[in-house]
């Protein structure tokens, strides 16, 4: 795992500095601790911060081949390696590593752009081909390693792992995309390719951007490969249950290979308990598990964890957190360098703080809500599909959508209750409704919360559109696959993946995510969604296949997430703070806001009336955000220890 950075002239052979690249790779300096090292020649500049997992010794990058024509910096690992080397090596390919990095180097070598095909993990890599003036950037299958790049005004084409590698460089113009402020303020996050800065963009999950010197005005990112949910799978269940249990433990096999000490993250869910259980089933010596606990047992999964660790006997760390643990605002802003308004970055940032303290890789488990149908929006989705499909939209919308206009806002009910919401909702069709239920803040109220100046400059454009845009690849007419589907291409990618990858780098730890094997991902987008929804209940098959190696509590009770508090916080000891951050004068005079609404948003939830901690906590990222983007660039500093348990 590391921190990737590059300068390429698309036009000629410019001469790049070591200070600049230098510079610009080291403000990205805790994703790789343990060595750093830059290429300079005419028109190009690499650099590469490396935390060391496997092949210690000769894995140090840039990487080159033999005779220094090909070469490489590469943030994440390939699972296959092995087998690819052996394919290499039988091919005529020469290694001087153990690495996965120069497996790599030879696929490219070997079979071109086609290598992507051939690569199991978790990746984001620069690759140059000096004999084809080529620059060659890719990013793996389902987004959990980013990739940030934009043109600069001197033609120079700027890379690297995270925005601030971008931001670093004095040439870099910060303009903020309005475009990017609906969707945060829609999603939580803005999703790819777009970035916050209009000149910036992510490459998206499963592309990659071919740049030839000379012809790189033209380039465009382009995909290399998707999920297609089919659904017509004719096994049964006792079958899927075993087959899903051999394929999760090819999956957490692969990602057991390392170097350095090992570990998984254990919050008493069904997922990272059952990565787990398969961990132990695999390993002669004890498991490495760390937990988070929390002080409000409401947000507490311990107990849940200590039954897993319990029977597997692994080697448990379990650390409580204070429910007023929101001192991490502004670090958060520095680590994300875009609004991010998912509150539990908090427990994950300390999650993984607390396991870097004793291993170097963990392995989650990230992903298999969004395969295998586990949230409940999508039970509540498919209910609301049922109801549509039997009026026509000409009778619903305007039913529906007179009695979500009458019926009074809930915010104080639990979701499921809050019938104004599911009535409007039921108005719409399929891709906007779940647009709706899945939005931070609804049409309606973003346009409450925006200025009329800034609205304008939006030219009609709303958050709504990113869904249109998957729902038209999506190719399924299946309720649930298509929500799925959108939740791979937004949610999984944008939120999950980008939370982990940051709070996770922030302490030079590995996270490694078994359920979103590309394989198995195609593999479960086979299944009928019968096997992944039934009577109620999500994630029926996973729940199925693992009741011989988990406790029934831990397979069945209700979903409880990894949250925080938010409400009582902004109710009490971060009520100053939010006060202080909605209503600065950075705010204020962004132009992006009715200072009205801000006001109200904030009197009415001091006072008790409503509850508005998910729009107020939104605001006071996007403030810390506004803050952090006026201060020069600098190395995220965080309180991690490098110390871990002997392996």
């Amino acid at each position: 795992m590391c921190g990737i950075s590059g300068l390429f002239d698309t036009q000629g052979a410019r001469a790049y500095s070591r200070e600049l690249i230098s510079r610009i790779n080291n403000v990205q300096a805790h994703r790789g601790p343990d060595e750093d090292d830059v290429h300079l020649e005419p028109g190009l500049a690499l650099g590469h911060r490396r935390l060391s997992v496997i092949d210690l010794a000769t894995g140090k990058q840039p990487l080159f081949n033999e005779n220094g024509s090909v070469g490489i910096v590469f943030n994440g690992e390939i699972y296959n390696y092995r087998a690819l080397m052996a394919e290499l090596k039988a091919l005529g390919y020469h290694f001087k590593t153990r690495s996965d990095t120069e497996v790599i180097v030879h696929a490219w070598q070997a079979w071109g752009a086609a290598c992507l095909h051939r690569l199991r993990g978790m990746f984001a890599f620069a690759l140059w081909d000096r004999n084809q003036q080529t620059l060659f950037l890719a990013r793996d299958r389902m987004g959990v390693k980013p990739m940030h790049y934009a043109w600069l005004p001197d033609g120079s084409f700027i890379f690297g792992s995270e925005l601030k590698v971008l931001t670093a460089h004095p040439g870099f113009v910060r303009d903020i995309d309005p475009l990017a402020v609906e969707d945060y303020f829609s999603f939580g996050y803005v999703p790819d390719p777009r970035c916050i800065y209009r000149h910036a963009h992510k490459l998206a999950a499963a592309h990659s951007l071919t740049l030839r010197r000379g012809d790189a005005a033209q380039a465009q990112p382009v995909p290399y490969w998707d999920v297609h949910f089919s659904n017509d799978n004719p096994i049964g269940l006792a079958d899927a249950q075993a087959e899903l249990r051999e394929r999760v433990k090819e999956s957490v096999r692969l990602r057991m290979i390392a170097d350095v000490p090992l570990g998984a993250f254990l919050s008493g869910g069904v997922d990272s308990s059952a990565v787990v259980a398969t961990m132990a089933g695999l390993s002669d010596r004890p498991v490495h598990t760390c937990a988070i606990g929390f002080d409000d047992p409401r947000f507490n999964e311990s107990a849940f964890a200590q039954q897993v660790a319990d029977r597997y006997h692994t080697d448990h760390q379990l650390e409580v957190v204070s429910s007023d643990d929101f001192d991490l605002i502004d670090t958060l802003a520095r680590l994300y360098d875009e609004p991010f308004a998912d509150s539990s970055a908090i427990p994950t940032f300390r999650v993984c703080q607390m396991a870097r303290k004793h291993v170097t890789v963990a392995l989650s488990g990230d992903g298999g809500d969004e395969s295998l149908g586990g949230y409940r929006r999508y039970r509540m989705h498919q209910g609301e599909e049922a109801v549509r499909n039997c009026l026509p939209q000409g009778l619903r919308r305007p039913l529906f959508g007179a009695l979500g206009q009458m019926y009074p806002k809930a915010d104080w009910a639990p979701r499921p209750l809050r019938a104004k919401t599911t009535l409007q909702a039921l108005a719409m069709d399929s891709v906007q409704a779940y647009h709706h239920s899945m939005s931070h803040l609804r049409a309606d109220q973003r346009q409450a919360l925006f200025s009329s100046a800034f609205q304008r400059s939006l030219g009609g454009y709303s958050a709504l559109d990113v869904f249109r845009h998957h729902a038209r690849q999506a190719q399924t007419d299946d309720p649930l696959a298509l929500i799925q589907y959108l939740d791979y291409k937004t949610w999984l990618v944008g939120d999950i993946n980008t939370k982990v990858d940051r709070a996770s780098m922030a302490h030079s730890l590995e996270v490694r995510e078994p359920l979103m094997d590309h394989p198995l991902v195609e593999w479960l987008a086979t299944l009928p969604s019968d096997l992944k929804i039934r009577d109620g209940e999500g994630k029926y098959v996973l729940k199925k296949a693992f009741e011989p190696l988990l406790p029934h509590d831990v397979l069945y009770r209700p979903k409880m997430g990894f949250s925080v508090p938010l409400a009582s916080w902004l109710r009490g000891p971060l009520a100053p703070r939010m006060q202080e951050s909605v209503l600065s004068p950075r705010m204020l005079a962004s132009g992006y806001f009715n200072a009205g609404t801000l006001q109200t948003l904030v009197n009415q939830h001091l006072g008790g009336h409503h509850d508005h901690s998910t729009a107020l906590w939104m605001l006071i990222m996007f403030d810390a955000f506004l803050r952090q983007a006026q201060e020069p660039v600098r190395a995220v500093v965080t309180t991690a220890t490098t110390e871990v348990a002997p392996a």
